[in-house]
């Protein structure tokens, strides 16, 4: 794990290209990667029971060099070299992204200087970077465009790209082995009120929103890229790979080769992950755009270890009933520690990611200084999950002993969802 690793990115100012150091990139100001927390951020991750954490995760203040502006991430590897590639997305993927809305920026100022004809010119030649067998994938629909504003067009050609270069990037790599492992990515870009979201695999987004008597709703943002989703599961199977589930989790559906039992990988899109990319597997990202209000109170967003054992709306609860923003995304991931605990004994915890971009200005309050019935029902909330949680661990506790917790933490069974299964059984053609 060499000492020399570097990012090729393009400057922001100059727009030539250049190198990016990884000492560099992480005295970036603004750029947090490990647990912590800033004013408008907390993020934490803890590694499970499977090996090494394969978790990642980004938040990026004043992105782009606007003071308006942030990117976040979080990153969820998968087999043999997952930690690998998803500190690697983790590091790159934005470096890419910002280089690409540099460009995409002088490119619309220079259409706006020449003629207002060549707009639709623009867009045709961004949908001819797409590929054939991917354009029924991404929309391209002008009229549709225009109805958002011009920061989401910009944004959307800047994520489809970087999100390709980035894959490309991984397929070259001699010192990641890629053809097994690879990444989910929910990344966003937040700028003033616009917010602007890429997702590929099975990581999550939800908002947090005050509905119409001021209680605290979650909502989704972006869908669980599964292959038993009929679009997905239709590309996969008209590109000769298999979909199906297993007799002992007939609620997992899984993406297999052709002629072989492997790798059986549990999501549609990845990042890497190349037996499968002649298969169906894609890395393009489903992109959305959405005009944050004063009713929007923060966002998280969290690896499957999160979700697999909390719903949205417990999500959102457990934050909000952290006394201080700064403990909120450890608060969240001790919370699907007690789930899996719980819910799944027998099976190994999760690596857990969290990250909860704050969307006003004040802190949470904690349930002593809460002015609103609301504050105070959706806190009473979080604490009954907890405390739930809490005492069936101690009952459970009370039933093993020790040492037969330990013998089971130790197993090496699976989990009661693998990402991936096997791995194939050839090697492929060094080119």
């Amino acid at each position: 794990m060499g000492s020399c690793l570097s990012f090729e990115s393009r400057s922001p100012l100059s727009g030539s290209a250049r190198t990016t150091s990884k000492e560099e990139l992480h005295r970036i100001p603004g750029r947090m990667f490990l647990n912590g927390s800033s004013e408008v951020a907390s993020i934490f991750t803890q590694q499970g029971k499977k090996g090494p954490n394969q978790d990642a995760m980004i938040v990026w203040e004043n992105f782009g060099s606007r003071t308006d502006t942030v990117f976040c991430g979080v990153f969820d590897g998968h087999g043999p070299h997952g930690h690998f590639v998803a500190k690697r997305v983790r590091d790159c993927l934005p470096l890419k992204l910002r280089a690409e809305w540099e460009d995409n920026i002088k490119d619309a100022d220079y259409v706006r200087e020449t003629s207002p004809n060549t707009r639709s010119s623009l867009y045709s030649e961004d949908a001819s970077f797409i590929s054939a067998d991917e354009e029924s994938r991404v929309s391209f629909d002008v009229e549709e465009t225009e109805k958002h504003p011009e920061v989401f067009q910009t944004l959307k050609d800047s994520f489809l790209k970087a999100y390709k270069f980035m894959d490309r990037e991984l397929r070259s790599y001699n010192n990641i082995n890629c053809f097994c492992s690879g990444t989910t990515a929910v990344t966003l870009v937040k700028q003033g009120q616009d917010l602007v979201i890429g997702n590929i695999g099975d990581s999550r987004a939800v908002l947090a929103m005050r509905d119409m008597d001021g209680s605290l709703v979650a909502v989704q943002l972006t869908v669980d890229l599964k292959p038993n989703l009929p679009v997905e599961a239709e590309r996969i199977r008209k590109c000769k790979g298999r979909v199906f589930s297993l007799r002992n989790e007939p609620d997992v559906a899984r993406v297999w080769l052709p002629n072989s039992n492997s790798p059986g990988l549990a999501m549609a899109r990845a990042f890497g992950d190349f037996c499968l990319k002649d298969f169906g597997l894609i890395s393009v990202p489903e992109i959305s755009y959405r005009l944050l209000t004063e009713k929007d109170q923060f966002i998280v967003l969290a690896t499957d270890g999160i979700w697999d054992v909390l719903s949205n709306e417990e999500v959102v609860n457990i934050v909000a009933s952290a006394s201080l923003r700064s403990f909120a995304a450890r608060s969240l991931v001790e919370a699907a520690v007690l789930g899996w605990r719980t819910k799944y004994p027998t099976s190994k915890v999760d690596d857990c990611a969290v990250v909860c971009l704050f969307l006003d200005s004040n802190s949470i309050v904690s349930s002593t200084a809460c002015s609103t019935k609301q504050d105070d029902k959706t806190i009473r909330e979080g604490d009954e999950i907890l405390e739930k949680q809490k005492e069936e661990v101690s009952d459970l506790e009370e039933l093993l002993s020790e040492e037969e917790e330990n013998r089971w933490s130790a197993l090496g069974g699976v989990s009661r969802a693998n990402t991936l299964l096997t791995l194939p059984k050839f090697i492929p053609d060094k080119e």
